[in-house]
């Protein structure tokens, strides 16, 4: 079982033209690993897998395995608003070596319950690698209950679930309607420490991105249960999981990012834009008061 800081990474791009950068790539790889990360989510929404053209993606999947060799945790974003596109990404991304796939639920199209629970259904069907639910409404117009969620961790290959929903009561009740094997990770930087002490087993996170040392302390105590412990530590980086929220998500995280010199700034493709520079004070603020700088 994947457990602890689970980074939704950024993806590098080069300025003028965007293309990805991948010697900034693999030097994040090392930084993750060096950090004490977790694991790493290559190409998830965090990583614009919507402004990513398939071979872009796969390739971007493929860099990470590679620079990873086996030290850390790759898990590729392979979802999908058409299940048949889920499936094919899913398979290519088993093929590139990725260790397992994280699917996010489809957006726009608004599918009931029914229809979600037979997306993954068939995703989980069609390969056999292990699989990481993700419910994140706020971005997908998709909301999957905690019915569907216990409905299908029953099913082989669906070993987790991302749930970015900051509540508490739906994660406990999965948590519950689960067998032991199935891993709730929590998606909200913000209640991470407290959705890991009633059980979870991780978080996939934005602020590891520019706090992984931090990140993996906190989820570490927490899953130790240590609760004082946790909740300092939390309370220390917990303006950081604010501001890098200010605008919509990656813009934020992506300056900061290239604040700390890993990687150029102002390198985010359009529909997104660089952070507004009235913001960029507070989140350098954020930074140094987290000890990132």
């Amino acid at each position: 079982m994947i457990t602890g800081s689970i980074v939704a990474m950024v993806t590098p791009m080069v300025p003028e033209t965007l293309a990805i950068d991948w010697s900034a790539l693999k030097k994040l790889v090392e930084w993750h690993i060096e950090s004490g990360t977790d694991a790493i989510v290559a190409v998830g929404t965090t990583g614009e897998s919507a402004t990513l053209n398939v071979e872009e993606h796969l390739e971007v999947v493929k860099v990470c395995v590679q620079q990873a060799a086996g030290r850390i945790t790759i898990i590729a974003g392979t979802g999908a608003n058409s299940t048949s596109e889920a499936v094919e990404l899913t398979a290519a991304a088993k093929e590139c070596g990725a260790d397992a796939c994280l699917l996010v639920t489809p957006y726009y199209n608004k599918p009931t319950q029914e229809g979600l629970f037979l997306h993954y259904k068939t995703i989980a069907e069609a390969v056999k690698i292990p699989q990481i639910l993700y419910n994140v409404p706020g971005r997908t117009a998709c909301d999957m209950q905690a019915e569907t969620v216990c409905r299908l961790a029953q099913l082989d290959n669906i070993v987790g679930i991302k749930e970015a929903t900051a509540d508490l009561g739906r994660a406990r009740d999965i948590i519950a309607g689960t067998p032991d094997d199935f891993a709730v990770y929590s998606g909200d930087d913000a209640t991470a420490a407290e959705l890991i002490l009633l059980g979870g087993k991780g978080n996939i996170s934005v602020t590891a991105n520019i706090a992984p040392r931090q990140m993996h302390q906190l989820c570490a105590s927490a899953l130790a249960g240590n609760v004082e412990e946790a909740r300092a530590l939390n309370q220390k980086v917990a303006k950081l999981h604010e501001v890098l929220f200010v605008e919509s998500s990656p813009i934020p995280v992506k300056w900061a990012v290239a604040e700390l010199g890993l990687m150029a700034q102002d390198t985010i493709r359009l529909p997104l834009t660089p952070l507004s520079t009235v913001y960029r004070a507070e989140l350098k603020t954020a930074m140094q008061n987290a000890g990132v700088l």
